[in-house]
């Protein structure tokens, strides 16, 4: 089995499963020194999560360890498009060997987050019972309204879904 990071849209396990269905939780964890940054460039425009490392005690990100059956990582890799602007890294996380995540390839601050997409983060992170603190600092910045009404409407039944799991 792989050992998957998951820090934005893919925390809950619901969503995740959708792309890798044998996903299962190992743990929750926090990396010092990393920074979560909605700013990774996304093909429809808005900005994406993307954690980069800082080196200061004071910068954490909270997520979840996933294990995934091999065999799905392609569809992962797909969804999460390795080599379309994100890329695959390894991560020194405690209590655990080899995990990997993916990281922004390029970025950009002006970019705005799609209320949806920053919504999942949200449920994913309340989901698993991650600092309300860290919750609020995601929240705290609002996102827009995502321009593809269709998207938007689809994105938002499927978060009033994971709501209520």
């Amino acid at each position: 089995m792989l050992k998957y990071f998951a820090y934005g849209s893919n925390l809950h396990p619901a969503r995740l499963r959708k792309r890798a269905p044998s996903a299962e939780v190992i743990g929750v964890v926090q990396l010092v020194g990393w920074h979560l940054r909605f700013h990774k460039r996304s093909k429809d425009g808005s900005g994406k999560c993307n954690i980069i490392r800082t080196d200061q005690p004071t910068n954490v990100v909270y997520g979840v360890v996933y294990e995934i059956d091999p065999m799905e990582k392609g569809a992962l890799d797909r969804a999460e498009g390795l080599g379309y602007g994100y890329d695959e890294s390894r991560l020194p996380i405690d209590g655990y060997k080899d995990v990997f995540c993916y990281t922004a390839s390029e970025v950009d601050d002006s970019l705005e987050r799609y209320t949806w997409y920053q919504g999942y983060v949200i449920v994913g992170a309340r989901y698993h019972g991650l600092p309300e603190a860290y919750v609020q600092g995601i929240e705290i910045v609002e996102g827009i309204q995502d321009p593809d009404e269709a998207r938007h409407l689809t994105n938002m039944q499927i978060l009033e879904g994971l709501q209520r799991i």
